[in-house]
């Protein structure tokens, strides 16, 4: 059994937590080694499984990614998770259909690319701070936060971007800075372990390179529920999901689902790589 654990170019030999993914799998006689997606020297018929995991560029390559997944797919081979979810969670309009099945997203306007991009008519008039970024992104990417003030400002800068991209407009939560944002991760639709995320004081976005700060936490049975409720809205297998949300009130405000290359905390709770890898092991043949 091979099995190619898909980076990036910065970097090509994973990054250091799952880097400990390939003598994990080791020991189950499966052969892992990292492999860039976009090294054009790669066959990857070579390979009986592909894994995403640190393909940390895909949304700046958003056109080569696509037509490599077409490729992979063409080839027929096989993907954790498959390339149906992962089309499905590169564009994050996919939360539109995570409402449509009951699920509580943040409130959200999602925008089609236009050539006229006017902020005031679609914000709703009771929302007082705004957030906008593209449907195809990451990691905080061209996502700004802004007072409806700044309104006019925002839909000129933002002009240029929406005629290329579709865009997601989101009512600012003030609980992401005092509470922060908490990742439920799940290894073959099982919660595996919680993280609480919060950003720096004055700022909003949690990643720990804008100086985010993570800390491993227990949720209630409740919440964990809620969370389960969204990952078995997918009727795929899962090799992982993060879902990404905001508790207010006690009800999970789903952010997003993220089933490409989220960080998976490993360094934070302890055997959860092994829950990882028992995950593979159960879901290949």
């Amino acid at each position: 059994m091979k099995i190619a654990i898909l980076t990036c170019e910065k970097l090509p030999n994973l990054n250091p937590e799952d880097q400990k993914i390939i003598p994990a799998l080791a020991k189950h006689n499966i052969e892992a080694s990292a492999a860039i997606w976009n090294d054009k020297t790669i066959d990857w018929t070579d390979f009986d499984y592909l894994i995403f995991r640190n393909t940390w560029d895909y949304f700046e390559k958003e056109t080569e990614f696509k037509i490599w997944l077409d490729q992979i797919e063409e080839l027929g081979i096989k993907t954790l998770n498959p390339i149906a979810v992962i089309k499905q969670n590169i564009h994050k309009f996919y939360l539109r259909e995570m409402e449509q099945q009951g699920i509580t997203i943040l409130p959200t306007v999602f925008i089609d690319k236009t050539d006229n991009l006017n902020l005031a008519e679609l914000i709703p008039s009771h929302w007082k701070k705004v957030v906008i970024k593209p449907a195809f992104s990451a990691g905080s990417y061209l996502t700004e936060v802004f007072e409806i003030s700044e309104i006019q400002a925002i839909s000129q800068k933002y002009k240029s971007i929406a005629s290329e991209k579709e865009l997601l407009l989101q009512e600012f939560m003030p609980e992401i800075q005092t509470l922060g944002e908490t990742s439920f991760i799940f290894f073959n639709k099982k919660f595996s372990h919680a993280v609480n995320k919060k950003p720096v004081d004055g700022d909003f976005r949690v990643q720990s390179l804008f100086g985010g700060k993570y800390n491993l936490v227990q949720p209630s049975q409740e919440l964990i529920e809620k969370a389960q409720k969204i990952v078995d809205t997918f009727p795929e297998n899962l090799l992982y999901a993060r879902v990404d949300g905001i508790l207010i009130e006690d009800e999970l405000y789903l952010m997003e689902i993220e089933c490409i290359e989220p960080d998976l905390y490993f360094n934070l709770s302890k055997n959860s790589l092994e829950r990882f890898v028992a995950a593979i092991v159960e879901l290949i043949p």
